[in-house]
């Protein structure tokens, strides 16, 4: 049987060699179909691995307080939209005084700026550091972590302490030639002290997370004074099964704060990160949905490419199955030969798609700043869509070809 396998090979080859330009047109045609499917796959892995990887240090176990529901803006014509009073620091505050659930801790932060400029001694970042005015609660609330340093505590707030958390790009660029801890940065002529460097976060939709820093949320209200600053309320719950309890107090309680009668619709959001992460995960399950149909319109179109192929490589050598057959080869060995013939170029649009899909993943991975996860769906995938193509395309020439009258293909000219 191995040595069959090996001789069909060989002869396989050898015809393959012989319509190079044919065989190379068939081969792209199938990587074409292959590639849109493997592409998107992996690109959907990413943006899976991304969305978990972003939530998943915050858990399911928080949600958030801000000026609008965003899941209810969307779509909604600008006139229409339901515009809400901002969430002044008297109304946050409120909340968190008010606000008692078990096990729940509360956090008050706020954008001071979007485009400040940093400085760090002669040195200075272009104007593009977002500046928070945050408590001491906001990064274990908000899922962020420290790799040097530490925290806020209570005295740095309380006491309007000058000091501040960066985010890890500060160690790539303005502080990348010194320890970060302790080193002195001002910002808009106010010095303050680094006690901490945030872990990376990359983008998220295009916000750059690591070019940040906090500072104490008094502290920044007094440094950085506008019109109708919007503050936003994060909630940590340390009992998953007491979640939505948490969430129906917090409703509650901001509605007494907002002063709204029973009648009158919230004039807030909740965003739960529960409810984020699914609906994120749903919209790369759609992306999926398209990949596989992509793929399969692509793959049937290659299919039928490579069946015309074949047949037309049937007929072309009728006359050598004429001679194979009348020196003794069987039905079955005349339509193995073609079969593997069909298997390898198959094989080979698979392979040059599998490649160019998995390279595309991995593009779509560093644009992000992602990992790449092995995207083991688009492989099987990939490996899946070569046999079904096989099979398809090559088992009708095979089977023409083993039926031909020996006498007849003898005669063929």
């Amino acid at each position: 049987m191995f040595n069959l396998f090996r001789e069909n090979t060989k002869i396989a080859f050898g015809s393959i060699k012989s319509q190079l330009l044919r065989t190379i047109l068939t081969v792209m045609i199938i990587g074409l179909g292959i590639w849109a499917l493997v592409g998107i796959l992996a690109a959907v892995a990413v943006l899976e691995s991304t969305v978990t990887g972003n939530f998943a240090s915050m858990g399911t176990n928080t949600f958030s307080i801000s000026r609008y529901d965003f899941s209810e803006q969307i779509g909604r014509n600008r006139n229409t939209a339901k515009v809400n009073p901002v969430i002044s620091y008297p109304q946050a505050r409120e909340f968190q005084e008010k606000y008692s659930f078990p096990t729940s801790t509360v956090s008050l932060s706020f954008v001071a700026a979007s485009g400040a400029e940093v400085k760090h001694e002669a040195e200075k970042t272009d104007p593009e550091i977002t500046i928070l005015g945050a408590d001491e609660y906001f990064i274990p609330n908000s899922g962020l972590e420290t790799t040097k340093g530490r925290n806020f505590n209570n005295f740095d707030v309380d006491n309007n302490n000058y000091v501040c958390v960066v985010g890890s790009d500060f160690e790539k660029g303005l502080l990348k030639d010194v320890n970060p801890i302790n080193q002195t940065i001002s910002i808009r002529g106010a010095r303050f002290k680094v006690i901490g460097v945030l872990k990376e976060q990359g983008s998220t939709f295009g916000n750059r997370q690591d070019l940040r820093v906090i500072i104490p949320i008094q502290l920044a209200r007094s440094l950085f004074t506008a019109p109708n600053i919007d503050y936003e309320i994060k909630v940590m719950v340390g009992n998953r099964d007491m979640f939505d309890s948490a969430v129906d107090e917090a409703i509650i309680t901001m509605r007494r704060v907002r002063g709204l009668n029973p009648v009158e619709k919230d004039n807030f959001g909740i965003a739960r990160s529960d409810e984020l992460i699914e609906s994120l995960l749903s919209q790369t399950q759609t992306l999926g949905i398209a990949a596989w149909v992509i793929g399969i319109i692509t793959v049937f179109g290659s299919s039928i490419a490579l069946m015309n192929i074949m047949l037309v490589s049937v007929t072309e050598r009728t006359r050598e199955i004429g001679v194979r057959k009348s020196l003794g080869a069987r039905r079955g060995t005349i339509a193995m030969q073609f079969f593997t013939e069909t298997l390898i170029i198959s094989f080979m649009g698979g392979l040059l798609g599998l490649i160019l899909g998995l390279l595309t993943g991995f593009l779509v991975s560093v644009l992000m700043g992602a990992t790449f996860p092995i995207p083991w769906v688009a492989i099987f995938a990939a490996m899946a869509t070569t046999i079904i193509v096989t099979i398809f395309s090559g088992s009708y020439p095979a089977v023409k070809a083993s039926r031909l009258d020996p006498v007849e293909a003898l005669r063929y000219e």
